[in-house]
């Protein structure tokens, strides 16, 4: 019975993650169709929405960042599964991605905005380029293990936890993290691009950026030489363009 009920809590976190990533990407574009949009606010609120859209992005990184370290792990859910660890995890990101969704402020004014033309087919091209590219790149990974379902499954059919292997497949041997890159696409592509919109963008941006910087470091002390001889051969996020050493 606890089996199932562990494969049950990895389940819901991974549904909760399906359902709050799948709305981000219909609610960054301007969709006719879509009864909400980043610019119209799901529910709206008396106060300054730059304040509350920071607070947001905050509570976003943080969560994102914070849970995903290993010290984290280590000392809040040491006595823990890996199975309800990762449960556990994504069910805080779809958390705090929803509240993120839901409590969005628009702010006025726009930086561009285009109905048709070149550079609407432009950017609506790069924005659905950019959401293909980051959900094809997850099952080059192991979609259902970085959304935490394959270790409920295994607590389920009893089957040991794998040692963690590295692997360099397809889009990652051009860059090291193409979901990332594929998000921030998406998240950046629009022919409507709002003051709130353009905020949410640069705060995803610096987020990765950060995020980034503490996973790559986790991954050398994981991998110790062989990612560090990735790091050298394979850019982070921009496909073709080396750091230099």
């Amino acid at each position: 019975m606890q089996k199932l009920l562990l494969f049950s809590y990895a389940l819901l976190g991974y549904l909760l993650s399906l359902i709050t990533l799948s709305f981000l990407i219909l609610w960054v574009y301007p969709w006719s169709y879509f009864p909400h949009h980043i610019d119209t606010p799901i529910i709206s609120l008396q106060i300054n929405p730059f304040v509350i859209d920071i607070a947001l992005l905050l509570l976003f990184a943080l969560q994102h960042s914070v849970m995903a370290r290993r010290s984290f792990k280590e000392k809040f859910f040491s006595t823990y599964s890996s199975a309800f660890r990762s449960a556990t995890y994504c069910i805080a990101s779809a958390l705090s991605l929803a509240l993120l969704e839901l409590f969005w402020q628009p702010i006025e004014g726009s930086v561009w905005n285009f109905d048709n033309g070149i550079l609407f087919w432009i950017l609506t091209i790069l924005y659905v380029v950019g959401w293909i590219f980051a959900f094809i790149s997850t099952f080059m990974i192991d979609h259902f293990e970085l959304f935490g379902l394959h270790q409920g499954y295994r607590v389920l059919k009893n089957i040991p936890e794998p040692k963690p292997s590295f692997q360099i497949r397809y889009f990652y041997k051009y860059v090291r993290h193409p979901v990332q890159l594929g998000t921030l696409v998406g998240l950046s592509a629009t022919p409507q691009m709002s003051y709130g919109h353009l905020l949410l963008s640069v705060g995803m941006i610096i987020y990765v950026l950060i995020g980034l910087a503490f996973e790559e470091r986790d991954l050398v002390n994981t991998f110790k030489k062989e990612y560090q001889s990735y790091q050298k051969k394979t850019p982070m996020l921009l496909p073709f363009f080396k750091r230099s050493r």
